[in-house]
């Protein structure tokens, strides 16, 4: 079985925002739709993991980005398992356009969770082995994020369209809130070029959701979102200037 499986997707225009360029959460969706097929391919998939009452999650996405692409554009993604740690299984990805030339490149830590308990079950008493490898293209592995002296803050309430089959707010949806945190017009001169989000708990139907935000002069968008006393996610993305 090859370590490196790719992926073809195409840009559609629900994967764009309003200026036709491809949506961080879109590029996030594709990376773990190359993920899924591969893990089919090893052995490892939901179907696999559903007699061990176990799921993947993700809890941490890294994600640079030199360009993104726009609707109706042939994205090639490439993904490989990284050598598994002690509490997760790091997973990178490349994307390319059709002329070869990195769109973006990506890192997340995916972990194996309890279905009935909601608990995270380590590698080691798993039993789910995934083999994995070291090309030099991956990006470090994301750090947690901080939490800084936040003035500004937006309350959002996670509905039925934003869940996934795990019963809990998709992961890629957290980066269209952080988008919309910040106008079309300064979208408009300044594409997302980097992120990390670090998802730390579950966001179920109905919560409601305090996103705690700065905005820095180097425009780096810092989030610290909460459901009550319980942190959600971290999260910091980093805008381009005038295009």
């Amino acid at each position: 079985m090859d370590s490196i499986h790719s992926v073809n997707f195409t840009v559609e225009a629900i994967h764009t925002d309003c200026f036709g360029r491809a949506k961080p959460s879109a590029l996030v969706y594709f990376i773990q739709q190359a993920a899924g097929e591969h893990c089919a391919l090893l052995g490892v998939d939901a179907t696999f993991l559903e007699d061990k009452n176990l799921f993947w999650a993700v809890t941490r996405t890294k994600m640079e980005i030199t360009r993104l692409p726009a609707d109706g554009e042939t994205v090639t993604v490439k993904t490989w398992p990284m050598p598994t740690s002690r509490v997760a299984y790091p997973r990178a990805a490349v994307g390319y356009d059709t002329e070869g030339r990195e769109l973006f490149r990506a890192v997340s830590l995916w972990v194996l969770m309890d279905k009935t308990a909601r608990t995270m079950v380590l590698p080691g008493k798993s039993g789910v082995i995934v083999d994995g490898v070291l090309t030099g293209d991956e990006p470090e592995i994301p750090h947690a994020i901080g939490v800084l002296p936040m003035e500004q803050e937006a309350i959002r309430t996670v509905g039925y369209t934003l869940l996934d089959q795990n019963g809990h707010m998709n992961n890629t949806r957290y980066l269209d809130w952080l988008d919309d945190l910040l106008s079309s017009d300064f979208h408009r001169a300044h594409p997302a070029r980097a992120f990390t989000v670090c998802y730390l708990n579950e966001a179920r139907e109905k919560d409601k959701i305090a996103l705690h935000y700065a905005f820095s002069e180097e425009q780096i968008l810092t989030v610290d979102a909460r459901r009550g006393d319980t942190r959600i996610f971290s999260a910091q993305m980093f805008f381009d200037g005038v295009l």
